[in-house]
């Protein structure tokens, strides 16, 4: 397996990355480590993997992992059904075995001519075992394919990002083999900076007030679903589509719901939970 220098990574012109951030990134390559990104969803776990490969100049190999994904899936899957079916038809094909292999995604990266990123997203909606089942296979960088006798071994070892969103726990033996980093939600100097990514030259009289009210939302006490950066910056878009103005974001007192409060409040109990707070501040009067 071949080591191949990776340039050091600041963030990219579209992702603001915070130095804890960087720091942990450019940790875990220097220690060929899988990094391991927890937060919120809609933090920017998914897209840190993309610029990273873009900063880094690496193409990336993205593993979007569901509740019905195995490990094995990761490695390889053998079709028997069609080369039993193809048998049957007398097709030459079911001769070599190799015809009926299908490279999984660790595959792919391992056999990759240069270095890539390696997505392995959201691997806490598989089963708890999932983790376990690739910790050799991310270890030694290797691994059997057992209907050929061959073994698959990396030519480069791909710098491995891996994203949770915390759903549930993930055993300790993972745990000791990554670089763990947790997205903090950014602060408001770190939000002004995000938005000025996204959506540059907004005016400082509507940034202020609709950040102001962002927090003050996301900071209400009994919020089932606090709003995400994705959705602020959702939210963010629908004002300038309307050409709104910081006196057009004055909450209405019957219900204290901010303008297009969809784009930021996702469940009926937090809707309903504004609508409650708004009538007691009513019967206070």
């Amino acid at each position: 397996m071949r080591r191949t220098p990776v340039a050091h990574f600041t963030g990219t012109g579209s992702y603001v990355a915070t130095a804890d951030l960087t720091l942990a990134v450019n940790a875990a390559v220097r220690l060929e480590r899988p990094l391991l990104v927890k937060g919120e969803p809609g933090t920017g776990k998914t897209e840190l993997a993309r610029q990273v490969a873009q900063a880094l100049g690496l193409p990336i190999i993205e593993w979007h992992i569901k509740s019905t994904t195995r490990a094995q899936q990761g490695l390889y899957e053998y079709d028997a059904v069609s080369r039993l079916r193809d048998s049957q038809l007398g097709d030459e094909r079911v001769n070599d075995v190799r015809n009926y292999i299908r490279q999984g995604k660790l595959w792919q990266a391992f056999a990759a001519p240069s270095k890539v990123v390696l997505l392995i997203d959201e691997i806490d909606k598989a089963d708890i075992e999932f983790p376990n089942d690739l910790l050799q296979e991310l270890d030694r960088m290797e691994f059997h394919v057992y209907e050929t006798g061959e073994t698959i071994r990396a030519l480069h070892r791909p710098v491995v990002i891996i994203t949770s969103n915390n759903e549930k726990e993930l055993p300790d033996a993972f745990l000791r083999r990554c670089f763990f980093h947790y997205i903090q939600f950014p602060d408001l100097d770190t939000m002004r900076r995000i938005v000025e990514v996204h959506h540059p030259g907004l005016k400082e009289a509507l940034l202020t007030t609709a950040l102001t009210q962002f927090y003050t939302l996301r900071e209400t006490p009994g919020l089932k679903k606090k709003p995400s950066t994705s959705e602020v910056l959702d939210w963010l878009k629908l004002l300038l589509a309307e050409d709104l103005t910081p006196e057009d974001l004055k909450r209405d007192s019957s219900s204290l719901l901010p303008r297009f409060h969809g784009a930021l409040l996702k469940t009926e109990q937090d809707v309903h939970l504004f609508e409650r707070l708004a009538f007691l501040a009513r019967g206070k009067r």
